[in-house]
């Protein structure tokens, strides 16, 4: 039987968005800040791309299927290659998304960066 392209199934998140929904073959996994605050912008990338892993896996699918990744870093010319060097030890070098970075005044003082990814099913 063929899936409806309209259904949407949406994952348990935070009272005000889901942490992942799945629509039309594609994966939208939601803005990802660290848990850890404590951490240098490195240190609070890799714990980002541990939570990717995880609702990526929520979707049935891997970090090898991402189409785009959305990057907002709080110091871009500082922080740069940081988020980078980290990006570059996590990310599939075979399976590159696009990807924009960009710097943006983030929710609290000692969120350095969030990331927001999309994945095809």
């Amino acid at each position: 039987m063929k899936e409806n392209l309209m259904t949407i199934k949406r994952h348990e998140g935070l009272a005000v968005f889901s942490s992942v929904v799945e629509h039309g073959g594609l994966v939208y996994v939601s803005g990802l800040v660290p848990k850890d605050r404590t951490l240098d912008v490195g240190g609070q990338a890799k714990d980002i791309f541990n939570q990717i892993d995880a609702n990526l896996a929520k979707a049935g699918i891997d970090k090898t299927r991402l189409l785009k990744a959305e990057i907002w870093l709080k110091h871009i010319e500082r922080d740069f290659a940081a988020m980078n060097a980290a990006w570059l030890d996590w990310v599939d070098p075979d399976h590159l998304p696009v990807r924009v970075t960009s710097e943006a005044n983030l929710a609290s003082p000692d969120i350095l960066i969030e990331i927001m990814v999309t994945a095809a099913k």
